[in-house]
């Protein structure tokens, strides 16, 4: 009988420890820039065994940026030559079995 209550307890701390190792972005600085521009992304879990790519996306059309520094709390990157001028979201590809791409709340601004 006492099993039954562990049970969902088990279950439950594991679907807290599942949410927390979620990678999230939270800001962006600075929100807009030209190609060549550093841009710094801070949030969480953003390491490289939660986070393997980071794209600037319209919804339509995925620019793939390459990474300079990854951290738990930041992700720093250059704005790419081929990225066009427009308001992107950030959007992230996740590591494991099952990756996912997973587009965040946070937008940049890329300038002509």
């Amino acid at each position: 009988m006492r099993l039954s209550f562990a049970v969902p307890l088990f279950l439950a701390a594991g679907l807290v420890a599942f949410a927390q190792s979620m990678p999230r972005m939270t800001t962006v600085d600075p929100g807009s820039g030209k190609a060549g521009d550093e841009i710094t992304v801070a949030g969480e879990n953003l390491e490289k065994t939660h986070v393997s790519k980071v794209y600037l996306t319209d919804g339509k059309n995925d620019v793939l940026l390459d990474l300079t520094d990854q951290t738990a709390t930041s992700i720093k990157f250059k704005i790419p030559a081929k990225a066009t001028a427009g308001r992107f979201a950030l959007m992230l590809l996740t590591t494991g079995k099952e990756p996912k791409l997973i587009e965040q709340p946070v937008k940049l601004t890329v300038d002509e």
